[in-house]
């Protein structure tokens, strides 16, 4: 016989095809945080991995998904900032967390380094014309 049988190989491809596409959602590692919900639209994507520092309800700081004490904040934000091109960090807080902590974490990045602060939120809110989105 010449033809080569591809039916087993197609069965198994398929097979873990479907195992990556149930795995790779489980992969992405995140904070869990509740952001506030806004009328605002998501960012343009860049070229440079952005860096996220989040506020969790508990008051914890976190720079990307290393836990960081408020003490070492500026210092770790001065030392990042030196070996990044962009300026631009993004700020996760959870909704619940009162303003004045917010304002302090912003104030750690301006001191840090860091000039351009966006925060992020979740798709939805309320606009400010009253209605829904």
């Amino acid at each position: 016989m010449s033809e080569i049988n591809v039916t087993p190989f197609v069965d198994v491809m398929l097979v873990l095809l479907i195992i990556f596409m149930v795995a790779a959602p489980l992969l992405t590692v995140g904070v869990p945080v509740e952001l506030p919900k806004t009328a605002a639209q998501a960012l343009p994507s860049e070229t440079e991995e952005p860096l996220t520092v989040t506020l969790a309800a508990d008051g914890t700081v976190l720079i990307q998904t290393t836990e960081i004490a408020r003490d070492d904040l500026v210092p770790r934000l001065r030392a990042i900032a030196t070996e990044r091109a962009d300026d631009r960090v993004y700020l996760r807080a959870d909704g619940s967390v009162p303003y004045e902590q917010v304002a302090q974490i912003m104030g750690a990045l301006n001191a840090g380094g860091f000039s351009s602060i966006g925060l992020v939120t979740d798709v939805g809110g309320p606009a400010l014309n009253g209605r829904d989105r």
